[in-house]
C-alpha cells in the first residue's frame, strides 16, 4: 500500500485533492521504480468530468470513472466514455485498506492540526497495514 495522499482539512472536497494526488503518486511511483503508463485510475462518479479523463490521461494513465449521469432524462450525445466494471469491481479490494485506517483512533478522530504530523501518523498506519500483510503466518 503506497500512501501519497495529500493532507486537507475535512472540508475540501476531493476534486480539489487529485491533482495534487496524482502528482504526488507519479513521485512516489517513481522513487519505487514502478511504471504507471497504462495503469487503470479507478474513481467513482463524482470524479467525472473532462478535466480530470484528461489530466489522468495526460499522466500516462487510463481513466476508469463511471460516468455521472447528472440528473439527465437522456443519454449524453457522442462517443461513450470508457468504463470497464470488471476493473472497478476490484476498486472494493482498495476500499479495504482505508476502512482499516479507521481502527488508528489518532487518524480518525484527526487530532493533530498540523498537516505533516497528520500525514505522518497516516504513514506509520500504513506501515503497520503493510506489516500485517507480510507478516501473516
Amino acid at each position: 500500500m503506497l500512501c501519497p495522499l495529500p493532507v486537507a482539512p475535512v472540508n475540501e472536497t476531493d476534486m480539489i485533492l487529485l491533482p495534487k494526488g496524482l502528482k504526488a503518486l507519479k513521485q512516489v511511483a517513481k522513487q519505487v521504480g514502478l511504471d504507471l503508463r497504462g495503469a487503470y485510475v479507478n474513481l467513482d462518479g463524482g470524479f467525472d468530468s473532462t478535466h480530470n479523463r484528461k489530466m489522468i490521461f495526460n499522466a500516462g494513465m487510463i481513466p476508469n470513472i463511471k460516468e455521472n449521469p447528472r440528473n439527465r432524462k437522456t443519454t449524453k450525445r457522442g462517443r461513450k466514455r470508457f468504463f470497464n466494471e470488471a476493473i472497478h469491481a476490484l476498486r472494493v479490494q482498495v476500499e479495504w485498506p482505508f476502512a482499516w485506517e479507521d481502527k488508528f483512533k489518532r487518524l480518525l478522530l484527526r487530532f493533530e492540526r498540523i498537516q505533516q504530523r497528520h500525514y505522518g501518523m497516516k504513514l506509520m498506519a500504513y506501515t503497520l497495514i503493510n506489516l500485517r500483510g507480510f507478516c501473516v503466518t
